[in-house]
């Protein structure tokens, strides 16, 4: 098998094209999360503790100078971070959760025995016949 076929086979494969179509709906799903974090969650946030925006919360490590820019901690932007990824992961969880309690309902119902073939209820009544033919004297 040939190295172009065997790419083919894997990027073919369910998992694979899965895998592909998470990671590009969990991306949009991150934008989504910035804002709401950034434009619905923070700004009220801010408005409780002073009419701070979060995202001009720095520290000054060098002042600017002349062209040369301020050198700046900017630890507003990581709380927003820091808070895009709690909703985010909370989202996961309970996606996670869900799933795993729709996995547990398919296997607490137990499927119900197959059938008996054609060959299986012939054998069952040749056997009975033989039942009966012994227990009579």
């Amino acid at each position: 098998m040939s190295i172009l076929s065997e790419f083919k086979a894997f990027a073919v494969k369910g998992n694979v094209v899965d895998m592909a179509v998470g990671i590009i709906i969990g991306a949009a799903f991150g934008k989504i999360v910035s804002s709401f974090v950034g434009d619905v969650v923070m700004p009220p946030i801010g408005l409780l503790i002073g009419g701070v925006d979060f995202s001009d919360l720095a520290i000054v490590l060098k002042a600017a100078e002349g062209d040369i820019p301020a050198v700046t901690l900017g630890y507003g932007k990581f709380i927003q971070t820091m808070l895009d990824f709690v909703i985010v992961a909370f989202a996961i969880f309970m996606g996670v959760k869900v799933i795993n309690r729709l996995k547990r309902e398919e296997e607490a119902a137990p499927a119900a025995p197959p059938a008996p073939t054609k060959d299986q209820e012939l054998l069952t009544e040749i056997r009975d016949l033989l039942k009966s033919q012994q227990s009579k004297p």
